[in-house]
């Protein structure tokens, strides 16, 4: 009775680990996932806001003359 127990509580120790590994991986993938949408969507909108306006300035005194 005592082995069976004792069988019972390591194969769910070693499913636990299992568990663990698992949510480390997806805790790192989930990390990265911010991590690179900060990189290609956030930091090109900030960039845009100081460029927009010198880019519409440019591109109005261009017409100018036409107004």
């Amino acid at each position: 009775m005592e082995e069976e127990l004792v069988k019972k509580i390591t194969a769910l120790e070693q499913k636990i680990d299992e568990m663990y590994k698992i949510t480390m991986a997806a805790k790192k993938m989930f990390i990265w996932s911010l991590v690179l949408s900060l990189l290609f969507f956030v930091i090109p909108l900030i960039i845009l806001m100081f460029i927009l306006p010198s880019m519409l300035d440019t591109m109005t005194s261009a017409y100018s003359e036409l107004l």
